[in-house]
């Protein structure tokens, strides 16, 4: 099946709740804004029924920290947080986005079980609109041309998220100008710090994937299908040549 043009973005970068993106893949986001590619976020909920901070204030924490990252964000209801369900009609509705943004890459939550279950609805209904997108029949979808996406990754919100039973791509975002703005990114949201203090605990995890790739940060991303690659000189070293 041929692929549409690449005349989106480079990111599209789906999160469940407003601080997600962030926590999850922001190093990456902003490392990758830093070289002149462009991300846009789209944020399934306002933080309704979170512990800390009211949704107005929950929003305005995720503009700030999308602005921080060099991106752009907009929010789309899916049933509210703590209320996603992966239906047919909120599956469309991730399609249509796909469609009209036209990204080069999906960026989305992992969908291991061990962790807020919001989570695992939108990497689920990320996965499937990805290929929803690309199907040329689907009456609901026709207003907008159909789009393939060349590559969904999936990022992990914490260390319990991480899948067990594949290898990461380590992403080095080990540059000070990277570092700096992923840490501003999160730490603007500031409500969420009431809990814990999720900044530290998001570089310590960074840390120690840096750690094992021989540099002070990475984060890993987990790809959604096999990659296809032309030539083996392409690929990046692995982790423990260092």
């Amino acid at each position: 099946m041929p692929k549409s043009p690449p005349d989106g973005p480079l990111i599209l970068a789906f999160g469940a709740h407003p601080d997600d993106i962030e926590f999850g893949c922001g190093g990456v986001i902003a490392r990758e804004t830093q070289a002149g590619q462009a991300a846009h976020f789209v944020v399934c909920s306002r933080g309704e029924s979170g512990t800390n901070g009211a949704p107005a204030q929950r929003t305005a924490e995720a503009k700030k920290a999308a602005a921080l990252l060099g991106a752009t964000i907009e929010f789309v209801d899916l049933g509210g947080d703590a209320h996603m369900e992966a239906t047919v009609a909120r599956r469309l509705k991730i399609a249509a986005i796909i469609r009209r943004v036209r990204p080069r890459l999906v960026l989305a939550p992992t969908i291991v079980e061990n962790q807020h279950a919001d989570h695992v609805v939108v990497g689920r209904l990320v996965r499937d609109a990805a290929r929803l997108a690309r199907f040329g029949g689907v009456k609901e979808l026709k207003k907008l041309p159909r789009h393939a996406v060349e590559q969904l990754w999936f990022y992990a919100v914490s260390h319990d998220a991480e899948p067990r039973d594949g290898s990461a791509v380590l992403m080095d975002i080990s540059a000070s100008m990277v570092v700096d703005a992923w840490t501003a990114a999160m730490a603007a949201h500031a409500s969420q710090a009431k809990t814990r203090d999720y900044v530290e605990q998001q570089l310590r995890r960074a840390q120690l994937h840096g750690g094992r790739c021989g540099a002070s940060h990475a984060q890993p991303l987990f790809p959604g299908d096999a990659l296809v690659c032309e030539s083996l000189a392409t690929f990046g070293r692995a982790a423990r040549q260092f």
